[in-house]
């Protein structure tokens, strides 16, 4: 299963790779090879028009992928009341470019499951321009949740520590305790 996973998440990996900022546009590409993922970076002519600051990432965490997006927006296009919807629609975009990619990388499907509305954070670059920031959780289908135990996460770590103070006391047996630990007990 773990082979399965990591096969999955390599493919995921190398969709969105394959999403780089040009893989739109026929004239710089093979043909046929255009990928399409609905950027707003790739209206226009990047050499002509202005640019347009938009992409996208995804990171993983345990069965789950988490598509961020980045994006320069206008103070008006921040405003308009359909802002979360039109944020939505691109993360759906996204989402379909990486099963389509995927697909054609891999030849199996791929599943993404939505878990939640996305969650973004603006920032004010001017007083006509703003910076978004978006991320949405999507699980990934076929996989067995992939949960860690806090507990035992917590106890490896103090006893990692532990492991890593009693170096020092082995290493410098007679060393003297710090002057400004005033505690009682054990250093």
């Amino acid at each position: 299963m773990a082979n399965n996973i990591y096969d999955i998440i390599q493919g995921i990996n190398q969709a969105a790779a394959n999403a780089y900022d040009g893989a739109h546009d026929e004239r710089f590409v093979r043909k046929g090879e255009d990928k399409k993922v609905g950027l707003k970076r790739e209206e226009g002519c990047p050499i002509n028009d202005s640019r347009v600051m938009d992409g996208f990432k995804v990171r993983f965490q345990g069965s789950n992928v988490i598509v961020s997006y980045q994006a320069e927006l206008t103070m008006k296009e921040y405003h308009d009341s359909k802002f979360e919807s039109s944020l939505e629609q691109s993360f759906k975009d996204i989402v379909s470019y990486l099963k389509k990619e995927y697909k054609k990388i891999t030849t199996k499907t791929l599943a993404l499951t939505s878990q939640d509305k996305a969650k973004y954070h603006c920032q004010n670059l001017s007083q006509i321009r703003t910076w978004v920031t978006a991320y949405k959780t999507y699980k990934i289908g076929g996989t067995p949740e992939l949960g860690v135990d806090k507990d035992e996460a917590k106890e490896k770590l103090g006893n990692a520590v532990k492991k890593w103070l009693a170096i020092g006391k082995e290493t410098y047996p007679g060393s003297e305790k710090p002057k400004n630990i005033t505690r009682k007990g054990e250093q």
